[in-house]
Order: structure tokens, then sequence, then C-alpha cells
């Protein structure tokens, strides 16, 4: 089914968006408000996007500028208020334009108990299981099927695709600002091992197995040993972990003079093969948990 809303539609929002968050301070609140709530309603049904695939795009994905700036938008136009906790003496503080989200049966997500949170103005996938405690901020779109472990978290404009396994203290980065940044893209049927941490911006295409402990960023370069080549950021875009690619920590020698002497090494991704039958036999284990 079609999620995206209809072009004009979608145009007229956008405008109104653009025009609230340039007002800045001076914008009039109950218009922000009541924007602001049906714009987080259109998140939380993934009918909007804060990034969408476009083949155009040297990442294959477009930042949608506006989305961030409306997320902004409601982040400013909240006033504090308490929110009912485990303990009621003891309640949770948060802008009651930013509430948690609301989930029935007929969402067919698994929200296991425990502790985890979700804001409304998130996109929550049928079949999603989220394993407590873990976290997903809104203008986050997690897909069908996706399986969230525990003391994850998704963080604000993450794009997280079909199937992917997000694992135990793993750390998917969120980016509001800079306003034109690319948020976190994480493709379909990727392995995200665990303690992992994504941020800046990364793309992580279809199929990719994160290894646990790797950490990867928008900036830092990737070492491709099967393709004997250095992936970096180009004209501005983050680096792309290629289509089925196997990235595991690394470390690389520091040249400088007193970093030679010294023997000293930087953390650093690498590529150590792509994805094969062995590999898609080991990540089997996903079926099983749903």
């Amino acid at each position: 089914m079609e999620r995206t809303l209809v072009t004009d539609e979608l145009s007229s929002i956008a405008t109104t968006i653009e025009q609230l968050h340039e007002a800045g301070v001076d914008a009039d609140q109950d218009t922000a408000r009541a924007v602001f709530a049906s714009f987080r309603a259109s998140l939380s049904d993934g009918r909007i996007r804060a990034a969408t695939p476009d083949k155009a795009e040297p990442t294959g994905w477009k930042v949608n500028t506006w989305v961030k700036q409306g997320i902004l938008v409601g982040f400013r136009c909240g006033e504090i208020s308490s929110f009912p906790g485990a303990d009621p003496t003891v309640p949770f503080l948060d802008k009651d334009t930013l509430p948690l989200k609301v989930l029935g049966p007929s969402s067919r997500v698994r929200l296991v108990p425990g502790g985890s949170s979700i804001r409304d103005g998130s996109y929550v996938g049928p079949g999603v299981i989220c394993m407590p405690p873990m976290f997903i901020n809104i203008g986050a779109y997690v897909d069908e099927g996706t399986l969230v472990d525990s003391h994850a978290l998704i963080g604000s404009c993450a794009q997280i695709g079909k199937r992917v396994h997000v694992s135990a203290g793993a750390q998917v980065g969120g980016v509001l600002e800079p306003i034109g940044a690319l948020p976190v893209i994480v493709e379909d049927d990727v392995l995200v091992g665990g303690s992992t941490g994504i941020y800046e911006g990364a793309v992580v295409k279809a199929h990719a197995v994160i290894a646990a402990g790797t950490v990867l960023t928008g900036s830092t370069p990737v070492y491709d040993l099967p393709r004997e080549r250095v992936l970096t950021p180009e004209s501005g875009s983050p680096v792309v972990i290629p289509e089925g690619a196997v990235v595991v920590p690394g470390s690389r020698a520091v040249t400088a003079e007193a970093g030679r002497r010294w023997g000293l090494s930087l953390a650093t991704p690498v590529i150590v093969k792509y994805r094969d039958d062995k590999t898609d036999a080991r990540t089997e284990l996903e079926a099983w948990l749903r």
C-alpha cells in the first residue's frame, strides 16, 4: 500500500511547516500546535518521511528538510507536562506535543513489557518486534518485520528497512540538525550487530551485515578488502556501505611521525567479505523469532 501523501497535500503541509519554522518564537503557538498535531499524525502513519528513496541521489536517498523543520516546530511549541510513570509520585516530564505512540493489537506490533518507549510521530510497521528496554524516537521509520532488540536506540528521523535486526545495545543515531543532513539509513534485510553504533547519516545498503562492536559514521573511511578500495564521503554525501557487505571492527596505523614512533592505530570499519549463502544461513534465526 502506498503510504505517501499526494503531491498537492504534501506541498501544502511542507509550505506551512517551513513558514512556522522560519517564524521561530514569533509563530502563533495555537496555529503551530494544531499544524504539528496533524503533521505528527502523518509521520506516525508513515505517510510522510524524513528521507525517501531517490535513485537520482548519490546515496539513493533524498532528505526531506521540511520534515526535520516540522519536528523542531513541535519541540518549540510544546509545554513541559507530566506523563504517568510506574510510580505515581514520580511522573515523567516532557513536552506535551511529544506523547508516546498508542498501539493496539491491530498494529501487529509486538511491544514486549519491560520499559520500552516509542514516541508518537514515528512509524512502526506491522510485524515489528520491540524487546525491552528499547527506544524509538520521533521521525524514525521502522519498516515491517524488523526486530529492535534490548537496549537498542532508533534515533530521530532514522530510516530502518524491512526485516532488519537491530541487535542488543545497538545505537542508530538521530539527526535533526543540521537541517539538511541525511539521517541514518539502514535498508532492507540488514543485520546490525550488538553494541554497534551507526551515526552521522551513514547509509547501509540492503543485505549488509554490520558485525558486533562496529562503529560507522558518515565521515569515517571504510576499508574494502575484497574490492581493494577505501570508501570515503563524496561531494557532501556520507559514506555508503555497499549492498551485501560484511563489516567488522578494524584498525589502521597512525602515519604521523609520533604515531609511528608510539605504535598507535585508529579504529576503522573494514569490509572483509560480501554476503554469501553461509552468511545468510547464520541469519536465518530471525524467522524463528516471529
